[in-house]
């Protein structure tokens, strides 16, 4: 490895960034830091369960629909078809923004086809994490916010999509329908008169069955503010390509959280993998030019689901207390603490593999600060085996045993190092060792939640 700055940003590049592990890795960071490059932001999957925190000159900024490109004046903003949308969180999120002296409207574009969360979704979602409560099933760990139900409409193709707010009685229609729908879950399987579904949802529900005119009311009220930024995003993407724009397209959520390709069923509903640009946007794969896979220097988890290198991080003097208050482990969308363990490469391998890793970005270095020696996950034992890559599916992995290599930590603050040459010779000989076991180059790595603390080896934007 050297500190070279390797290749100038060219025109016409395109770039997908990806978390690498179970989200939160700080994405949101790394996206608006790429977007003084980019000159659109698209983001393909996933609704308003992600949560991208940044900080700009000091100044923290959360989103969780609208891309990160926002911050930046001139980048377009798509959310691509891929996308499951919350009109009453959009609408919040705008409001925000504007408050805070960013131009939103003109520059956000909403593909047509986004699969609309109304509250129903939400209720749905509540109800039947309730349910596995009562039946002493162990929660998936979802955020409430109806992700999971919208995309089962998709998939059983009575979505309601952003395109139907433009006509009323069609729309009506549908919500009718949908509404009927659900009322019938609600009242005969999941007992929804018993569950609690929080002050949000309390203006939608007498009983525990939903009320179609104060959610159809509301949601009419909602179409004259999106109506003038719904777009034909495939095609608007397309044509940005064609004239040379660089693009950068944004994942949500993390690898090991694809319904797919993740700890199922501990997952979320949509495909987090790079992959899934191409269709959650409407482009071809040969546009994807450059696939950044975001990681942090240690392994943190949100929710339930098998975690094989996780540490004890609510007792004070631990190396699992350190990552979680050193590194403020607490979810942007949930405030859930998050668990923390340590690195685990044979996890990263696998994501390698699920999306083409170009490079990588190590995020949180600065974290590790301070401890005295740091373990590394190679592999791990199962069934009496020794593997080298993470398994597919929950059960498997919650079998696996981790094989640990031991490095020796360091003393020395990274905090704000923007150059790799001055990082402590342990913090290098950590990252390499990533570098040789995961078979990916680190092209990026964070020295604190600031964007202007990264240090750049190879800019993703670059010609290969």
């Amino acid at each position: 490895m050297n500190n070279t700055t390797q290749g100038s940003p060219a025109k016409g590049r395109n770039v997908v960034v990806v978390g690498a592990q179970w989200g939160d890795e700080g994405k949101g960071k790394l996206v608006d830091w790429l977007c003084e490059t980019a000159d659109a932001v698209a983001r393909f999957h996933g609704g308003h369960n992600a949560g991208h925190t940044l900080v700009i000159n000091g100044k923290k900024t959360a989103l969780h629909l609208i891309p990160s490109g926002v911050m930046r004046p001139q980048a377009i903003c798509y959310i691509g078809n891929g996308v499951v949308l919350s009109p009453t969180n959009l609408i919040e999120e705008i409001t925000g923004l504007e408050a805070a002296g960013v131009e939103v409207r003109s520059r956000l574009r909403i593909s047509e086809a986004c699969p609309l969360i109304l509250p129903l979704h939400s209720a749905l979602d509540i109800a039947r994490e309730a349910a596995r409560g009562r039946a002493g099933q162990e929660k998936i760990g979802t955020t409430g916010r109806g992700i999971g139900p919208t995309y089962e409409d998709k998939v059983a193709r009575r979505a309601l999509r952003a395109q139907d707010l433009r006509y009323q009685e069609r729309f009506a229609a549908k919500l009718r329908e949908l509404t009927d729908y659900y009322n019938h879950l609600l009242r005969t399987w999941l007992q929804a008169d018993q569950v609690d579904f929080g002050p949000a949802l309390a203006p939608y529900l007498v009983n525990g069955q939903l009320q179609y005119d104060v959610m159809l009311q509301e949601a009419m009220q909602q179409a004259e503010i999106i109506r003038s930024m719904l777009a034909d995003v495939s095609r608007e993407i397309n044509a940005a390509h064609q004239a040379k724009a660089n693009i950068l397209f944004e994942g949500a959520q993390g690898t090991l959280l694809d319904v797919d390709h993740g700890t199922y069923p501990f997952v979320t509903s949509s495909n987090c993998v790079a992959g899934n640009a191409a269709v959650g946007t409407g482009v071809g794969p040969n546009l994807l030019h450059y696939v950044l896979g975001i990681t942090k220097a240690y392994c943190t988890r949100v929710g339930g689901g098998p975690f094989p290198t996780e540490l004890d991080w609510d007792s004070p003097g631990t190396p699992g207390y350190h990552m979680a208050t050193v590194g403020a482990e607490k979810g942007t969308t949930t405030g859930r603490s998050r668990r923390c363990g340590w690195f685990d490469a044979a996890l990263l391998k696998r994501s390698a593999q699920l999306n083409g890793l170009t490079g990588l970005c190590i995020t949180k270095l600065d974290v590790l600060d301070g401890l005295s020696e740091l373990k590394l996950c190679t592999g791990y034992t199962l069934d009496g085996e020794t593997i080298d890559i993470l398994p597919l599916g929950a059960e498997e992995i919650a079998r696996c045993t981790p094989i640990y290599e031991t490095l020796p930590g360091w003393s020395e603050s990274t905090v704000g190092v923007t150059e790799y040459d001055r990082l402590p010779m342990a913090a290098r000989q950590y990252l390499e060792r990533i570098e040789a076991i995961s078979g990916v180059p680190v092209h990026l790595i964070s020295t604190s939640p600031d964007r202007a603390h990264t240090i750049m080896r190879h800019h993703p934007f670059a010609a290969a």
